[in-house]
């Protein structure tokens, strides 16, 4: 059923992009036929079939040109997680096939929990899991770990609580790759938000998920440089180049195409309007609620996210206040929602466990409007101010 709205409900403001984003029409309309038509096996050899294929290689083409790769690196996954632990987890195995002294994995302490989980589920496989310190900003302190014992380091691209954008990976990755060891970097966030080139930010690995821009949960991509080995972590009829067995999801698939497509398009003016809704609506925030603060605040970032710490409240609290008012925010990663523990990424960057359970992530996308921003500036502060008062009783 719809969900149903009364005429005292406000409408809905959704401005939780960065766990989420709208289902694009048009990407919609691109995976129906493969949905409620068309049923061909990509691996059938008859008409159905081949259709099918054609329509998994064209979303294949069109990936690869929103990371400007060839399209013969491109592995489709179920989303970002499975991406990254076949990045972390099929990568570092097959480092360690080829050369047995290869048994570290590094990871940032700003990763993603796919990242980190996947990372540290190795340590029963004879692997050490090193976790690398991280700045204010969520990158790395220090130079990536250098020697023969390392397989594979995970650098995050684009942080999913804060927006903040790891603008010095290239370099970091020449360092780890020149040491021979791989290098994967989360781009889930980064996708469809800024530019992305596989050349440019010396990769080897590299990660993706369509609902971050437009598209239908259940589908992502792993970047594969040529000449990169995985260990497939799901052994079966030998599809995606031996890299990740099962039957194609077409419609997903298909999906992931479209949404990719129109990212690449969009990116340009999407990124300069979003960038503009977000730069008045942190002003405005800053402005108007004492000792509010940004984090990650200095150096390259999203346009899409403000990481708000509002001291003396929990933000819990703020995004159960604003949910009743028809307003999405959240809390910090949506994959996270329910514990009441504080971020580990912000603890990270050195806030302490007070400020990271009072900060608000507000994520724009392509729907937000300025009508949006004002409503935000309006509600917040009053939230604020109303659960200050409540903690001060």
């Amino acid at each position: 059923m719809r969900p149903r709205f009364d005429l005292e409900t406000p409408a809905p403001l959704y401005a939780d992009h960065h766990a989420t984003t709208p289902l694009d029409p048009a990407v919609l309309e691109a995976m129906r036929p493969w949905l409620v038509g068309l049923a061909g096996n990509p691996s059938s050899a008859h008409g159905p079939g081949r259709a099918a294929r054609r329509a998994v290689e064209a979303a294949r083409e069109e990936v690869a040109r929103l990371l400007a790769a060839e399209p013969g690196g491109i592995v489709f996954t179920s989303g970002g997680t499975e991406a990254d632990n076949l990045a972390v987890r099929g990568g570092a195995r097959a480092a360690r096939a080829a050369d047995p002294r290869r048994r570290t994995v590094a990871f940032t302490a700003a990763e993603h929990a796919a990242v980190r989980e996947a990372a540290l589920a190795l340590v029963p496989d004879g692997f050490e899991a090193v976790e690398l310190p991280v700045d204010e900003r969520g990158v790395p302190r220090d130079a990536p770990p250098a020697g023969e014992a390392t397989a594979l380091v995970s650098a995050i691209l684009a942080n999913n609580e804060t927006g903040a954008v790891f603008d010095g990976l290239p370099a970091f990755a020449a360092a780890t790759r020149a040491s021979g060891a791989l290098v994967h970097t989360d781009a889930v966030q980064a996708a469809g938000r800024i530019p992305l080139d596989v050349t440019s930010l010396n990769v080897d690995l590299l990660s993706l998920s369509a609902h971050k821009f437009g598209g239908p949960k259940g589908a992502g991509t792993l970047w594969v440089r040529p000449g990169v080995t995985l260990l497939a972590l799901a052994a079966g009829g030998g599809q995606e180049r031996g890299r990740r067995g099962g039957t194609e999801n077409v419609a997903a698939i298909a999906g992931l195409g479209e949404a990719a497509r129109l990212a690449r398009l969009r990116l340009a003016e999407d990124g300069e309007r979003i960038a503009s809704l977000l730069g008045r609506l942190e002003s405005g925030l800053l402005a108007s609620v004492s000792g509010a603060r940004l984090n990650a605040a200095e150096g390259a970032r999203l346009p899409t996210a403000a990481s708000v710490v509002f001291p003396g409240t929990e933000a819990e609290t703020l995004v159960a206040a604003l949910d009743l008012e028809g307003i999405s925010v959240s809390a910090g990663s949506a994959c996270h929602a329910g514990t009441t523990a504080p971020s580990r990424v912000l603890l990270a960057l050195g806030l302490s466990p007070a400020d990271a359970k009072a900060t608000l992530r507000i994520s724009l996308g392509r729907t937000t409007s300025e009508g949006d921003v004002d409503r935000l500036l309006e509600a917040v502060p009053r939230v604020v101010a109303r659960a200050r008062r409540a903690g001060r009783t």
